[in-house]
């Protein structure tokens, strides 16, 4: 139901877009403030590139929440891995309030960056842990480029929030430790995750194609 409310939350969002054209504006006023330079674009209608990019960044998140949920509890990890996944949902379902003002996609891109840098983080902390993420996805670029759309101070903001809440939930947290999350790392290890990076595409999308930082 979850997963379900989210995308139901995305279409009420893209309506409102289509309607006002609100993201659009904002991501252009972002192209004439120079902000994009970090950022490779085309040179026909990069406004268009920027919105089709957020877009896809925010649809990403039930997609990918779906296809994690069944890696872990295929692996018998789910119990461990299912409070980082609700924390992840409740960024759309009950957005904290610093995301509060914002309206549409663009408020839908602020909760995308947070459930990404979650995962994101997580992943980062399990590496230094047991050597492997808690489950494969590598959004670092395309949380870079939404990063710079959204702006400092405001994107630091939300990543304090994030750095937050992970030490909060990780605070006692010994999945690492667990014997089902030993096997699934060995297991893991040695096959990079390739049946499962094959029956969900969205663990290898690369959003980012485009739309990559570094100069030319």
């Amino acid at each position: 139901m979850s997963i379900k409310a989210i995308h139901e939350t995305i279409a009420m969002a893209k309506a409102h877009e289509a309607k006002t054209g609100h993201l659009a504006k904002l991501l252009a006023e972002k192209i004439h403030q120079r902000v994009h330079l970090a950022i490779k674009l085309p040179q026909q209608n990069p406004e268009q590139s920027l919105l089709d990019f957020v877009s896809a960044y925010i649809e990403h998140v039930p997609r990918f929440l779906e296809a994690a949920r069944a890696i872990t509890q295929q692996a018998n990890i789910g119990q461990y891995a299912e409070p980082y996944f609700k924390v992840a949902e409740n960024f759309f379902l009950k957005p904290p309030e610093i995301v509060a003002g914002h309206i549409g996609l663009d408020e839908l891109m602020d909760e995308a960056y947070l459930a990404h840098r979650l995962i994101e983080e997580v992943n980062d902390r399990f590496m230094v842990k047991a050597g492997i993420p808690l489950v494969p996805m590598d959004m670092t670029t395309s949380n870079l480029i939404i990063h710079s759309l959204i702006g400092e101070p405001f994107a630091n903001e939300l990543d304090e929030a994030v750095d937050y809440t992970v030490q909060k939930s990780m605070a006692n947290e010994h999945l690492y430790k667990s014997i089902e999350f030993i096997t699934y790392a060995k297991k893991h290890k040695a096959d990079h995750w390739l049946i499962e990076r094959e029956q969900w595409p969205c663990l290898t999308d690369n959003l980012a194609i485009g739309l990559q930082f570094g100069g030319t």
